[in-house]
Order: C-alpha cells, then structure tokens, then sequence
C-alpha cells in the first residue's frame, strides 16, 4: 500500500507541474473576483504546504527560503503581500525539487506512527502515511483552484 500512495503522490505532482508550465506568468497574479488569492499564491502553497505537513512526521525538507511561509501560509493572502513574491520560474524549481527528493522517499517510512498522533486543526493524523497522503488531496484541492482560476481569468478575458 505504501508504494501505492507514494506513486498517486508523483502523479499528482506530475499534474501540478504540467499545469502549472502551462499557464503563462502574466495570469499568475490576476485575481478574479470572487477569489481571494491567485494562480502563484496557490502555487507557492502547494510547495510551502507540502515541506510543512511532511516536516511534521518525516525529515522532509526542500530548504525554501525563509519567505515562503508567511507568503504562503494558510491566512496569507498576496493583497497582504509587502516583499515581491517568487517567479513563476522558481517556483516551478521547487516543484521539480520537491519532485526528486519525493522519487527518493523511504516508502518504509509511511508506515512510521509518531511519538504522539500529529494534530492539525479538527485531524489527526497516527501515521506518516496518512499525513502523506492528506498532503497530496490537498495539493490537488489546490490544483483545482488554479484551474478554477484560470477559467475565471479566461472567461473575464473573452467577454
């Protein structure tokens, strides 16, 4: 079963990055109404959220840089945002990285159950596994609102 989740979890990444090489920067800070974030602020989560939830049960780490997380963060929001944010070119490198070092995880390790259950809001989590594999429905509930976005930028774009 590990190897399963494992491989779901580099298909999903898969599909992030195909999409996210697909849609040009100048859509990436358009923020239709009534969304209240944008293409790279879901983006910059998937890869901020990823390193977070798996940092909590495992030694996951892509070493982002310091910004990310208020950037990013699950209350952030880009009209909050007073740095400039990442390119779309370096954020599709931590996609990428994220890719490799994932190709490289110790499925035994799924199996691991913390010291004490990992918490995050109402959840629980009793094993790596299953706080892996939370990661990836949410990268992929994100990937829906870029494309959900994107639709919105293309419908306001062809009136």
């Amino acid at each position: 079963m590990s190897q399963a989740i494992l491989n779901t979890a580099l298909k999903v990444r898969g599909m992030v990055l195909n999409q996210v090489n697909s849609i040009p920067e100048e859509l990436f800070d358009i923020q239709p109404v009534p969304f209240n974030n944008t293409i790279r602020w879901n983006v910059g989560h998937i890869v901020a959220a990823l390193d977070g939830f798996l940092s909590l049960g495992t030694t996951f780490n892509s070493n982002l840089p310091e910004s990310y997380p208020s950037l990013f963060g699950m209350t952030s929001k880009p009209s909050d945002w007073t740095t400039t944010p990442p390119s779309k070119e370096e954020l599709v490198r931590y996609l990428s990285q994220q890719l490799d070092a994932l190709s490289k995880f110790p499925i035994h390790t799924l199996e691991d159950k913390p010291e004490t259950p990992i918490q995050l809001g109402p959840m629980t989590f009793e094993t790596v596994g299953e706080l892996f594999n939370f990661a990836f429905v949410h990268e992929t509930m994100h990937n829906g609102s870029i494309n959900y976005i994107l639709r919105a930028i293309n419908h306001e774009q062809n009136k």
